[in-house]
């Protein structure tokens, strides 16, 4: 008789984001090129709360974690209670979608290869280790501002928090060129919140269990940070594959983008307009939004301009823009709910991005060669805007919040063809280097070749 050969099994993949867009996006990238490229079944195990919807990813099987998070809550008061509390409450739920899983992939066609899980989402690790499920860690910051967070707790313990308003302009220790104030942290929040944060992301008191760490940034981008990261990191392998939203096509917002704006953007002259995104969890008073405003009003700039319903504290959505605003701009600016914004960064009319500094839209602004504006809010975008306006030099940092006359004359610096020259002839060379990044495979630090390193990892399982 014929001895039958045993068919290899296929090998999932279990993705957790962060259910924020931030961390939404690139894990969805990430999944998008596995499955194409590796040719991995892909589950994204994902919060009721803030889920992309699963119609968009017909090829992703979505399972739903038990958040415990209210819907109003999108946007966020304390961010870092949220996070916490999503990693007591989704754990529950994880532990029985992964036994369902094991159990299911075991005897079947399937099996489960591992669980690439957001660096945030930390109570995975534990689940993870009891199951003998392998794991992997997405890190969805810049390379930075995980060495920034790793010293929080050592800068904690030698006595520098709470901050002083007087110490926020010095250096921060061991942390060039980050200050005191661009740390990765709340400077209106005491630090009790944070230990339990940094240290369940990063394992500073445990060896690290995961089979590699993933991460969303380019070698030749963070050498010196890099390098330092590799000498932490002996005992697994890193590979630092962005930018992804150049690797991975995919649609990745949780909200509805208004591709109308780009209609409005036709019809501007080439490298006119400024683009203003702050984020999807970012909030404003009332004081702040007119500031906004006039800033953008008296620059004399054409803009477009991205305001998300419910980020103005009290107001639905544009209801709190100051009298006399839109009639003073008339047809120069352009007032969306959400953008398409790799197409607007893309396009030609685009000469600017005033940005929050997420990591996404650093990546996506630097591969288009957009000089940018930089105005952070919280967490690691303020690294990044450090790193983006006085390391890489792309972009011009509001140092003093936001003031109508600092926001003027920002944009008029990032925009006048004199005084912005310099900053834009360095974003056109980032755009051509990372266009020469992603297409390398000779080259062993080129994201093209981690990523190959990675599914020959994962495939190996």
């Amino acid at each position: 008789m014929e001895k039958r050969t045993q068919s290899p099994k296929r090998r999932r993949l279990v993705l957790v984001p962060c259910p924020y867009q931030g961390h939404i996006t690139p894990m969805l990238q990430l999944g998008t090129f596995l499955h194409n490229n590796g040719g991995f079944s892909i589950t994204i195990a994902h919060t009721r709360f803030n889920s992309p919807d699963p119609s968009n990813y017909p090829f992703f099987q979505f399972l739903y974690l038990d958040d415990g998070i209210p819907k109003h809550e999108a946007i966020p008061a304390d961010l870092i209670a949220v996070l916490l509390d999503l990693n007591v409450n989704c754990r529950a739920s994880f532990e029985d979608q992964m036994r369902r899983l094991i159990g299911g992939g075991g005897a079947g066609e399937e099996v489960v290869a591992g669980v690439i899980y957001d660096e945030v989402m930390f109570f995975c690790e534990e689940v993870l280790s009891d199951l003998k499920v392998r794991s992997f860690i997405l890190r969805t910051t810049c390379a930075a501002a995980s060495l920034a967070r790793m010293a929080l707790v050592r800068l904690n313990d030698e006595g520098y928090f709470p901050l002083k308003e007087c110490m926020l302009q010095d250096p921060a220790p061991e942390l060039h060129p980050l200050r005191f104030k661009d740390l990765p942290i709340s400077l209106t929040t005491g630090f009790t919140k944070y230990p339990t944060l940094v240290k369940g992301m990063y394992n500073l008191e445990t060896p690290i269990k995961a089979e590699a760490i993933i991460w969303n940034t380019m070698e030749w981008l963070e050498e010196s940070t890099v390098s330092q990261i590799k000498t932490k990191s002996t005992t697994v392998p890193v590979f630092f594959i962005g930018p992804l939203h150049r690797t991975a096509s995919a649609r990745t917002s949780v909200l509805t983008e208004d591709f109308n704006c780009l209609q409005w953007l036709d019809e501007q002259a080439d490298g006119s307009v400024v683009y203003v995104a702050i984020g999807s969890i970012a909030s404003l008073g009332e004081k702040e939004l007119g500031e906004m405003a006039w800033g953008l009003a008296n620059s004399q700039q054409p803009f477009l301009w991205v305001v998300q319903p419910g980020a103005v504290r009290g107001s639905e959505w544009i209801e709190a823009l100051p009298d006399g605003f839109l009639e003073a701009v008339g047809g120069r600016g352009c007032v969306v709910k959400w953008a398409p914004q790799k197409e607007v960064l893309a396009h030609r009319a685009v000469g600017g991005f005033w940005s929050h500094c997420g990591w996404n839209s650093s990546m996506e602004s630097l591969s288009e060669g957009v000089p940018m504006l930089c105005s952070p809010c919280f967490g690691d975008q303020k690294v990044n805007a450090r790193y983006l306006s006085h390391v890489w030099r792309v972009g011009l940092q509001l140092e003093n919040g936001l003031e109508r006359g600092e926001i003027e004359n920002g944009i008029k610096r990032l925009m006048d063809e004199e005084q912005g020259r310099e900053i834009r002839d360095r974003a056109k060379h980032f755009k051509e280097k990372i266009e020469a990044h992603v297409k390398v495979e000779e080259d062993q630090c080129s994201s093209r070749t981690h990523l190959k390193d990675l599914v020959s990892l994962l495939s190996s399982f």
